[in-house]
């Protein structure tokens, strides 16, 4: 298993966020998360959102830094990807 993270791209609620996903499964990608204080809140169907003073402590946990291109790439060959139309849901 691989935990990946990438850099705070995406601002909200006043600070800076970054993903954290599992290039293999969303059983370790909890594990990981819950173990790190990452609440189950922050997870959305298919990453973690975490805020970017988290970053340091979970690379020291063991998550690997990389920028957000490679994480989409190995989070869709990983077959863990929701995407953009799965988040939609069904249309009418």
């Amino acid at each position: 298993m691989v935990i990946l993270i990438d850099s705070p791209q995406w601002p909200a609620h006043g600070r800076m966020w970054a993903h954290l996903v599992s290039d293999t499964d969303l059983a370790e990608l909890h594990a990981f998360a819950a173990s790190n204080g990452i609440p189950r809140r922050g997870f959305d169907l298919d990453h973690y959102d975490v805020p970017e003073e988290a970053i340091d402590r979970l690379v020291a946990a063991g998550a690997q830094p990389v920028d957000g291109h490679q994480l989409v790439r190995r989070l869709i060959a990983s077959g863990l990807r929701v995407t953009a139309r799965e988040r939609r849901g069904p249309t009418a």
